[in-house]
């Protein structure tokens, strides 16, 4: 994610995750008949819920701008992963008209954030089994804990739908934490003129009595967050890179001339960063450039980041980076936020250094010249304390610096190594902060922790590497 008000300038022109934490939650619950109310995340405990995995989302929804109405039946394919009695699902706002269990009307109640459902039969551990939930509303989104909006956000078109961290539970029940990452297809339907982009491959698009339906698709795993629907009027663009990537963008008219510059690199920033950190892992990429003020980020929504307004030059290449670090690799907690990035703004300077602007080592500089009592200093990049704060300069400016000192400890060529390494291990998959230090340690064969106890756990400005 990047966000303007929040952002750093800083350049110029798996199922065991999700078992660890509901131990470390509460052993007690680990063990229960019955999921849990979220997997035990530190910062966003009632984020996910335990006792099975999502395999797959199938997402069939209407939507009516006009009466900001959403109609909606999501298909979720699970296995369970002990034995369930009832099991949750994040759902925010929006009313629920009807649950079943393979196909057998199942008992449902809500609290809170949480659509309880208890089956006819209970689910034996191990069990695959389709869960399908109808609902219907007006999609709210939630305000975050520094203030921002996530989720299903109107616009005077359409809506901007982008859900970290906790959004994507406004628009569908979902297992809403990064460490449950599923397949998902989408059915869209929207007014004649209007546009609905998700993430994945386009399957097809259809027109009949004023409605357009869309259907897309994206195979590889996906954390709920990085799910998107957007809906506007959209110009777009369709094409096939050289090395067979798909590529959709959908642009705000308004926005058009401002974006067209930035998004014709797109297919350069991809061979670039493919060059740095390996092969891009999808299938399909893109942009999503909406009009949107009241959103004020953009979001590394998987394979087609979504943009507020035009973005820069350098915004493109962070939520491109992204794809790589935050959604091919996602994190485990949202404490380790650093990993999504600090890796993607430093992708910013490692562009700004090849591309003729500024060398890492001068913005590393720039940023090491701030007083120790700077906002930058503020806490350490591996521990931001809560989740008011994860998407603070810290998380960003810090966490790149961080890496910068890496680099400069092991090396050039020992540095892009663990890059593009640690991409290639985690791939689908996901990582934590001890994870990447000791993977750096055994790739660069050097002793790293005194270097990360500094930089990354330690508040206070760090005495130069």
């Amino acid at each position: 994610m990047t966000h303007p008000r929040r952002r750093p300038v800083l350049l110029a022109a798996v199922p065991v995750a999700v078992a660890a934490l509901l131990a470390a939650a509460d052993p007690a619950l680990a063990a229960g008949p019955t999921g849990t109310r979220g997997v035990g995340d530190p910062y966003f405990p009632l984020a996910g819920n335990g006792g099975y995995h999502v395999g797959h989302y199938d997402l069939t929804l209407r939507y009516d701008p006009a009466r900001k109405h959403l109609d909606g039946k999501a298909v979720l394919t699970a296995r369970a992963t002990r034995r369930l009695t009832r099991f949750d699902l994040d759902l925010h706002g929006l009313k629920v008209t009807g649950v079943t269990v393979d196909h057998a009307k199942a008992a449902f109640r809500r609290d809170g954030q949480e659509l309880v459902v208890t089956p006819r039969h209970a689910l034996r551990k191990g069990r695959a089994f389709r869960v399908a939930v109808t609902y219907a509303g007006t999609p709210q989104p939630v305000t975050d804990p520094d203030g921002s909006l996530d989720g299903w956000i109107p616009t005077d078109d359409g809506a901007f739908v982008a859900g970290e961290p906790q959004g994507a539970m406004t628009w569908f029940p979902a297992n809403n934490h990064p460490t449950d990452k599923s397949s998902y297809d989408f059915t869209l339907t929207v007014p004649e003129g209007r546009t609905a982009v998700a993430n994945g491959v386009l399957l097809s698009r259809r027109t009949a009595h004023g409605k357009t339906t869309f259907r897309w698709r994206q195979t590889e795993p996906m954390a709920a967050y990085l799910a998107t629907a957007t809906v506007g009027k959209f110009r777009v663009e369709q094409y096939t890179t050289r090395t067979g990537v798909k590529v959709y963008n959908a642009v705000d008219p308004r926005e058009a001339t401002a974006a067209a510059p930035v998004l014709k690199k797109l297919p350069s920033v991809l061979d670039w960063e493919s060059g740095l950190f390996g092969r891009y892992p999808f299938r399909a990429a893109g942009a999503i450039v909406d009009r949107a003020p009241q959103v004020g980020y953009a979001l590394e929504t998987q394979t087609r980041p979504v943009y507020d307004s035009a973005p820069d030059l350098s915004t493109l290449v962070h939520e491109t980076a992204h794809q790589w670090f935050g959604d091919s690799v996602s994190l485990t907690t949202w404490k380790d936020i650093w990993l999504n990035e600090g890796f993607a703004s430093y992708a910013e300077w490692l562009y700004a250094e090849q591309h003729g602007g500024k060398t890492a080592q001068q913005t590393f500089d720039a940023l090491y010249a701030r007083p120790a009592a700077d906002g930058l200093w503020a806490f350490p990049a591996g521990n931001p304390g809560s989740g008011a704060n994860i998407f603070d300069t810290p998380v960003y400016a810090r966490g790149a610096m961080t890496l910068h000192a890496l680099r400069t400890a092991v090396g050039d060529r020992a540095f892009l190594r663990i890059l593009r390494a640690w991409a290639d291990a985690h791939r689908d998959g996901h990582g934590t902060t001890a994870q990447f230090e000791h993977f750096a340690e055994r790739l660069s064969g050097k002793d790293l922790d005194g270097l990360f106890r500094t930089w990354l756990h330690t508040a206070g400005k760090p005495d130069r590497p």
